[in-house]
């Protein structure tokens, strides 16, 4: 007997033992229960998620006839009678695949919607599966749309896709659509440890852990790998063999250069990728590998704990890793390593290209930065340390009156002071005309003080020109002022901060006048302050602006010869070479200057052009610039020295829109 695959050999024969699909179970089993049956389904998914699988039980429960011969509609098909075992094997008359891959035309789905019209010969019901429907072409889409929208009672039309955006929405409205979800890996670990079981194969838990990580989510994917896997190890499945025949990369690599970054020793990277070279390991894997890692580290860190089971040899160290280095480098990381995949075909050497993938990080990571288990928490009350430069100096504050004296007595002054946040420098502490955070404090009334900043010199002045500021122009902190325009504050305090300090931010504030830019009321003014280089007049100008003009007329230049002769400048003329000069190196191509000249000769001058690149002064394109800016301006004197038009822009504030002015 011929050996039959594993994929093919543990194909699910009924609901119960799909796997991963537990969504898709649960809603054809209750329709096939109750008996609300749709006449066009439409499977969805990855390949190897099961939607041949889905299609074939679905078959089945609605053909079952049970071990007795008088079965009807069921969720659970018997798996014995001839409508079961016909159905398995391919031979059921009643049950049509169609492979739209190699039959996409419009001839083929005739040929099968001709079938519709006969009634089922063994079964109860009719069933066209059509697999990969989305390669159907638009004239085949349409030939089975008004079958598939209302079919005979006894058709069942059962669809199966891998890309449902290529499908038409005429085609998606008619049927009832389930979405077949990729497989997490311990799903397939799982079913990986009872098909092993089954065929009595040895295998160790972490080799199942690599063919579920290669599967990504397919489980006809894991099957083939795991026979492949039997193969290569000689019936029995070990991490070596099976880490040798995926070629990944071991994780031992991928921790130790994990660790190596997080305590920023280049020298172990490089190393450790020189190894990865000399063992022929893909760089692609290990980024691969890195980039799931780290993922899990971020996890343990959000969460606080490894997110796998205690089996898992190697939650430990993701753990341990997770706790040695910071939540941000550890996001920096996956993101250098994702986009590190990209670059490894662009470089020569793909090892090369790995080691300055993984040195990326040291040459940007953040300075400073500690452990997260070395981490400490600022206390706020703490005293900032600060240089003695910006040591704030102590300042004493008026003492309450007698007045107020009973409630000084009953309740202690509270001091004042700035506290800085722990992400904040200690040296922005002192800087003047800043508000600083504060903290209440009780102290005793016979020590009451408070730390008032002293303004440093300022190492660059702010630009623009510094303005005095008067003393009404202070903002009112209390509703009372004394006689010198300061606010008065009996107790010593206004709005629950000190006098002292307050008046010493006073001293400290400063106005800086800045620049302002006003709109331009016309063109007039526009060209008034924003003149570019000056169009300078000359002779050979003169004679250059009238010969682009006779060549533009009679159309003997367009394109880029046209835009040549524009934006050049006439420098010299003999009788047989002029030399002309423009901005742009890329006006002046071999072709375009032949062109022109060529243009000139036919118009009656046998010269010859020599073209150089430099300031142009003079220029035809110039010249129209300054000539239209003159009848526009002409234009515009005509509208503002209107008399109608002043009344309105002084009686109403009427404004011309710049613009909206265009000369006749």
């Amino acid at each position: 007997m011929s050996y039959l695959v594993l994929a093919r050999k543990y194909r699910s024969r009924n609901f119960s033992e799909m796997v991963g699909q537990d969504h898709v179970v649960q809603a054809l089993t209750n329709a096939l229960t109750t008996q609300r049956l749709h006449h066009a389904y439409l499977f969805t998914g990855t390949r190897g998620v099961g939607k041949t699988t889905v299609s074939r039980i679905l078959a089945k429960s609605l053909n079952c006839q049970g071990p007795d011969g008088n079965g009807g509609i069921t969720a659970t098909p018997c798996g014995v009678c001839q409508a079961c075992t016909d159905i398995d094997s391919g031979r059921f008359v009643d049950y049509t695949e169609l492979d739209a891959a190699s039959n996409r035309g419009v001839d083929e789905v005739q040929a099968l919607l001709e079938q519709a019209v006969y009634k089922p010969v063994q079964g109860r019901f009719k069933v066209f599966m059509i697999d990969e429907v989305h390669m159907l072409t638009n004239t085949a889409f349409n030939a089975m749309l008004k079958t598939l929208e209302e079919p005979p009672e006894y058709l069942k039309f059962v669809l199966a896709t891998t890309d449902p955006q290529k499908v038409p929405v005429t085609v998606l409205s008619r049927c009832l659509q389930f979405n077949l979800r990729p497989m997490a890996p311990e799903t397939i670990r799982e079913h990986l440890t009872f098909v092993l079981g089954q065929e009595n194969v040895p295998s160790e838990p972490q080799a199942l852990r690599l063919l579920a990580r290669a599967a990504r989510g397919s489980m006809r994917d894991a099957l083939s790998l795991t026979d492949q896997a039997i193969a290569f190890g000689s019936g029995q499945l070990q991490e070596a063999t099976v880490r040798q025949m995926l070629g990944s990369v071991d994780r031992s690599y991928v921790f130790r250069l994990i660790e190596a970054l997080a305590t920023g020793d280049g020298k172990t990277v490089v190393e450790t990728s020189e190894t990865l070279r000399l063992n022929g390991l893909s760089a692609a894997s290990t980024l691969e590998e890195m980039s799931t890692v780290l993922q899990r580290m971020a996890v343990a860190q959000a969460m606080g704990t490894a997110t796998d089971d205690d089996s898992d040899p190697e939650a430990q160290d993701t753990a341990r890793l997770a706790a040695l280095m910071p939540v941000d480098e550890t996001q920096l990381l996956y993101s250098i390593c994702l986009h590190g995949r990209a670059d490894l075909g662009l470089a020569p050497d793909e090892y090369a290209a790995l080691t300055m993938v993984l040195l990326r990080l040291l040459a940007f990571k953040p300075q400073g930065t500690l452990p997260t288990a070395e981490k400490k928490t600022l206390n706020r009350t703490a005293a900032p340390v600060v240089s003695p430069a910006q040591a704030p100096v102590p300042v004493s504050v008026r003492a309450p009156p007698v007045a107020r004296a009973s409630e000084a007595a009953a309740a202690p002054p509270v001091v004042q002071r700035p506290v800085p946040s722990s992400s904040a420098p200690a040296a922005a502490i002192a800087k003047p005309g800043v508000v600083q955070p504060w903290e209440d404090e009780p102290v005793p009334p016979d020590s009451v003080s408070v730390s008032s900043p002293v303004p440093a010199s300022p190492q660059s002045p702010p630009p623009g020109q510094v303005l005095p500021v008067r003393e009404s122009a202070r903002p009112s902190l209390h509703s009372d002022m004394d006689d010198d325009g300061r606010p008065d504050s009996p107790d010593g305090y206004v709005q629950n901060r000190p006098l002292a300090l307050v008046e010493s931010a006073y001293a400290a504030t400063k106005i800086v006048a800045v620049p302002v830019h006003t709109q331009a009321e016309s063109r007039s003014d526009v060209t008034a302050q924003q003149v570019p280089h000056a169009l300078v007049p000359t002779e050979d100008g003169d004679f250059w602006y009238a010969t682009v003009q006779q060549l533009i007329k009679a159309e003997a230049i367009n394109a880029m010869v046209r835009e040549l002769a524009l934006q050049s400048q006439l420098l010299a003329r003999d009788t047989d070479q002029w030399i002309l000069r423009v901005e742009r190196e890329s006006l002046n191509q071999p072709g375009t200057r032949d062109r022109l000249t060529a243009a000139l000769n036919a118009a009656g001058h046998d010269v010859k052009l020599v073209v150089e690149i430099g300031r142009v002064n003079d220029c035809p394109a110039r010249r129209n610039t300054a000539a239209s800016a003159e009848k526009l301006l002409a234009a515009e004197k005509i509208i503002f020295d209107n008399p109608f038009v002043q009344e309105m822009m002084r009686d109403f504030g009427a404004k011309i829109v710049p613009g909206s002015i265009k000369p006749l």
